[in-house]
């Protein structure tokens, strides 16, 4: 009885223990986002909002773009991070949560300038296509590709997206390519200059189609500014689809809440694009978390109205784990008990053996000293006997074999007695 106590006491510490640690998850996370000040360190600071509630702290790593942010996931200096449709990654170093939005591929040029809107045409600019590191950088090389463009057709300038406006005012450079979301920061600067106008290029489908990344999109008249009205005409566009990419190991808990918090920030409608398009499973070009495919495709479990995000997060995932456990336990409590009865009998039994031998040998002729000897082994075995420590229901085995063995010495002294009567 206190071996089955200890047991369920040390089984009623160890399991909640396990399950704390198991589902707990960690209360930090970086985010590898883009420029500060950009549209991708908006987006991050937004989630940073989001998951504060659930007193998860994020650290934003503000870098030059998406190509960065592949490298800091791969290196795991990153938990999570933005990553730009067509930016590759290393392979098995990271999992998509899901699409979260489009990102247009949008072409400034001074409004004097008279820039051919086929970009094959393209000869003898100065183009600014965002810093290395960045993904408009790489946007704009697989753009060229399609296009037709050969790579020295142009000269190419890195600039930050700031600089970039500053050169393309100032005549240092004849266009500004901007992979980036419509209402991004800086761009506000050039919806206000009379100096600077947003070109729509021909040929956008085309030029999509060998994009395998890319798809066409509709910025509507007005989407700017109504007054002015920016742009005059509704203009079709390349966009991108950014991803939301995270470490393969990530903690399940967080998967969950970062999700949760895409369709939070994602769902709604745009400019650009309708309700619910986002967050998206397809089109990532990336295998997606099936946690987070899994809560998009089919929405948060009743759980999360009750119980923690942590917990919530994992309820279903535990339950599914516990069955097979339950399966193989279950069976194994029955076994128990006969296993413990077991153990208990034969602590007796194991000197049934040694009884048999003597009684055997009884049948054969002894002289006294051997009698003794018998005599004595039983007398030893019947002291061990007695003196087991076993419960109530385990003690008539014990009572059983002690007669044996008085029985036995019974046999030993009748026959002691005759040899010692004849002699």
């Amino acid at each position: 009885m206190r071996l089955w106590i200890a047991v369920l006491l040390i089984t009623a510490i160890l399991v909640p223990a396990v399950i704390l640690i198991v589902l707990l998850p960690p209360n930090t996370l970086t985010f590898a986002a883009g420029p500060k000040g950009g549209a991708y360190a908006q987006v991050a600071e937004r989630y940073r909002d989001i998951l504060a509630r659930d007193g998860i702290e994020l650290e934003i790593l503000y870098t030059n773009g998406s190509v960065d942010n592949a490298a800091l996931l791969s290196g795991r200096e990153a938990d999570v991070a933005l990553l730009q449709g067509g930016v590759e990654i290393e392979e098995n170093a990271a999992e998509a949560i899901a699409g979260v939005f489009y990102e247009p591929m949008l072409f400034l040029v001074q409004t004097k300038r008279n820039i051919p809107k086929n970009p094959a045409l393209w000869r003898g600019m100065r183009i600014t296509s965002g810093q290395i590191g960045s993904g408009t950088h790489v946007a704009f090389q697989d753009f060229q590709a399609a296009a037709g463009i050969a790579s020295d057709s142009n000269a190419n300038a890195y600039l930050s997206y700031d600089a970039a406006l500053e050169a393309l005012q100032t005549g240092e450079v004849d266009m500004a390519v901007f992979v980036t979301t419509i209402d991004a920061p800086y761009l506000a600067r050039a919806y206000a200059a009379d100096d600077i106008a947003f070109l729509s290029i021909d040929y956008v489908e085309t030029i999509s189609r060998r994009l395998e990344y890319a798809t066409v999109a509709t910025i509507p008249s007005g989407a700017i500014s109504l007054l002015p009205v920016v742009p005059r005409a509704a203009q079709q566009v390349l966009a991108l689809e950014a991803r939301l990419i995270m470490t393969p190991n990530l903690h399940p808990a967080l998967i969950n809440r970062l999700t949760m918090a895409a369709k939070e920030l994602h769902s709604a409608r745009d400019i650009i694009t309708g309700r619910n398009t986002f967050p998206s499973v397809e089109g990532t070009g990336m295998t997606v978390n099936t946690v987070a495919r899994q809560l998009i495709q089919e929405g948060p479990s009743t759980w999360h109205q009750w119980l923690p995000y942590w917990m919530a997060a994992q309820l279903n995932r535990l339950l599914l784990l516990t069955l097979p456990i339950l399966l193989i336990l279950v069976p194994l409590l029955r076994v128990f008990p006969a296993i413990y009865a077991y153990f208990m009998g034969w602590r007796v039994w194991q000197h049934y053996p040694n009884i048999r031998q003597i009684e055997d040998e009884l049948t054969l002729k002894q002289d006294a000293d051997t009698l003794q000897t018998m005599d004595q082994q039983l007398e030893a075995m019947d002291s061990r006997i007695a003196s087991l420590r076993l419960p109530a229901a385990y003690r008539p085995a014990a009572y059983h074999a002690r007669m044996h063995i008085d029985l036995v010495r019974k046999r030993i002294e009748d026959k002691y007695a005759r040899e010692h009567t004849e002699t």
